[in-house]
């Protein structure tokens, strides 16, 4: 099974300020819909707190250290080996670890691969992707998308891979 993490980030690292993005990018959340529809999503209780619902067409797990939490059509894991565990034992091709700060710092080290959006802002973010040296990934795929309308700022789409992951 294939670990990836999906994040938008801002030029100094932020992800989320208050529980929240701290844009509001159209096309990004386009983007997140078309690689994550049929997958596992792994996320921290506060991030799936923040998105509110199940999202349609995807299996949300949940990690919570509280033992009682239970969410209707999610399925809850204490753990990132077991929610990891959970999608492996389900035959999923490619889990997709959507954060907050704390998982994916947990995740970065067992990763395979990284589908980044890099913001081109600085937020007020109270939230951070953990540090990582980028002399680790390869980059195979970039491409540049405008601030628009429906985009707060410019982005740039990256698919990075594991640089030992690579024939």
């Amino acid at each position: 099974m294939i670990i990836s993490l999906l994040v938008a980030m801002d030029e100094h690292n932020g992800i989320g300020k208050d529980n929240r993005l701290p844009w509001h990018l159209s096309a990004d959340l386009k983007r997140f819909k078309a690689l994550t529809m049929g997958h596992y999503l792994i996320m921290g209780r506060k991030t799936y707190e923040s998105i509110g619902r199940p999202l349609p067409g995807r299996i949300m797990v949940i990690i919570t250290r509280s033992p009682d939490y239970q969410v209707e059509n999610c399925l809850v894991a204490h753990s990132l080996e077991e929610a990891l565990g959970i999608a492996e034992q389900a035959g999923e091709s490619e889990a997709f670890v959507i954060g907050g700060g704390q998982i994916f710092a947990q995740a970065l080290p067992m990763a395979d691969r990284i589908y980044l959006t890099r913001v081109q802002t600085v937020s007020e973010a109270d939230v951070f992707f953990p540090e990582f040296d980028a002399r680790d990934w390869v980059v195979l795929e970039t491409s540049d998308f405008p601030a628009d309308e429906k985009n707060q700022f410019p982005s740039k789409y990256q698919v990075l891979i594991q640089r030992l992951h690579v024939p």
